[in-house]
């Protein structure tokens, strides 16, 4: 394996993470990615002529993606290849009217959004960004918005006023995660006031009269690092599952044309993917029915495809070995893990895992496996779903990683480029 790319890879997606605060963001990355690797944008309004060989993505909502490259193989004699993702991650979201004046303070009500670990968001430098829409001389617009520099904080309650802290400080999210922004004299606007201004700022030319609504959430402003003594793990925010999006994108990428090849970046995951960007929503089907209209020769090609759902695992901690089931502890920088569940949490099947273990030897790539402790509850992703959905067959894995669904995640170096160089693999390869 070649050090000196997996270290270019590394520090791509390094640029990637600190580019993409928001899911919204993450798919404009990702699109600028796409545009460069010679993909071309298409819009789901429009007429779709895809030639064989061509390369294309399609966006919705703005937080979502699929990208495709069209095979020039037929898709009911080979198969699609497809993998998927998902672009949120647990975050705290502004509530849509979030000021709150306090004891002299301006700040700003949140929302939970999806399963955060809630007690690492005291004490960081926090920024906002999103999506804002807002009115124009000619009607709606709508634009991103990143205000980059720490601009909120939310203090922790010193431990002299709560000796308990240490032993068990339950953290209730209306209470104790408004954010502070400001002190309440020296800023007199209102929210709105604050995001329009901003709005103006980043874009000059927009011809913003007054907001309208908006999408932003928090995120902490440290940027994504190598760390460790020989800088073998990768520290960040969104890493669950940005990751996966990177991974995939950056294989899809170095497709051939030979077979049909698709990955699928779907938002609203980590709250349950009903909508109709998430992946328990249609944009999936409606690709593969444009893609292959007649109903019988898109039946056929799903027969012959397959899934791979890429999202974290769950490395094992050593100060918490015990919360692992002890013939199933993935180790960070030890390889891609294949993730199982009996109940279906996971859609992984031997027939599934099989064939990815054989990618994974083929491409000299260590790959492990997980299984949840038999006495604790088993988190999914998409795969069930879109496996449900679109009736493929699939599987599970991950790259593993600490502290999942805190602001700042840990994975290692060596683990997610040989996730994307197996994917990149699956693309090419003739039989599934």
């Amino acid at each position: 394996m070649n050090e000196a790319a997996r270290d270019a890879f590394n520090h791509e997606l390094l640029r990637f993470l600190g580019a993409s605060p928001t899911p919204f963001h993450a798919v404009g990355a990702l699109a600028a990615l796409l545009e460069e690797g010679g993909f071309r944008e298409l819009r789901e309004q429009d007429a779709w002529a895809c030639e064989a060989g061509g390369r294309y993505f399609v966006r919705r909502n703005g937080s979502s993606l699929i990208a495709f490259v069209r095979g020039r193989a037929a898709a009911e004699d080979a198969g699609l290849r497809m993998a998927g993702a998902h672009t949120d991650s647990p975050c705290l979201r502004l509530k849509p009217r979030p000021e709150r004046r306090r004891s002299g303070y301006l700040q700003l009500g949140v929302e939970v959004y999806g399963g955060a670990l809630l007690n690492p968001w005291f004490d960081r430098d926090l920024s906002i960004a999103g999506r804002v829409s807002y009115a124009t001389a000619g009607g709606v617009a709508h634009a991103l918005i990143d205000f980059r520099e720490p601009v909120a904080v939310i203090p922790s309650l010193a431990i002299h006023l709560d000796r308990e802290a240490n032993s068990g400080r339950a953290v209730n999210a209306q209470n104790h995660l408004p954010a502070l922004l400001a002190l309440a004299d020296s800023e007199p606007r209102d929210f709105a006031a604050i995001v329009l201004g901003r709005l103006r700022e980043e874009h000059p030319d927009c011809g913003a009269e007054r907001v309208l609504d908006c999408e932003l959430s928090l995120y902490d402003t440290q940027p994504p690092r190598l760390v460790g003594l020989h800088r073998e793990f990768i520290a960040g925010a969104r890493l669950d599952n940005l990751l996966s999006c990177f991974a995939g994108v950056r294989a899809l990428m170095e497709s051939d044309g030979e077979f049909d090849a698709i990955m699928v970046c779907n938002d609203h995951e980590e709250v349950g993917s009903v909508s109709a960007a998430g992946a328990q929503g249609p944009m999936l089907n409606s690709l593969l029915a444009r893609l292959l209209p007649e109903r019988e020769r898109r039946e056929r090609a799903l027969a012959l495809s397959l899934m791979i759902s890429a999202d974290n695992a769950h490395g094992v901690h050593p100060n918490f070995a015990d919360k692992h089931d002890g013939n199933h502890g993935p180790a960070l920088n030890a390889g891609p893990v294949i993730k199982v569940n009996a109940s279906q949490r996971y859609a992984t099947n031997s027939e599934t895992a099989a064939l990815f273990r054989w990618l994974c030897e083929a491409e000299g790539v260590p790959v492990q496996s997980f299984a949840v402790r038999s006495d604790m509850a088993c988190g999914s992703t998409i795969g069930p779903l879109t496996a449900a959905n679109v009736g493929v067959r699939t599987l599970d894995v991950g790259v593993p990683t600490f502290a999942m669904h805190s602001p700042r995640e840990l994975a290692g170096t060596r683990d997610l480029h040989a996730l994307a160089r197996v994917l990149s693999r699956f693309f090419r390869r003739p039989a599934l």
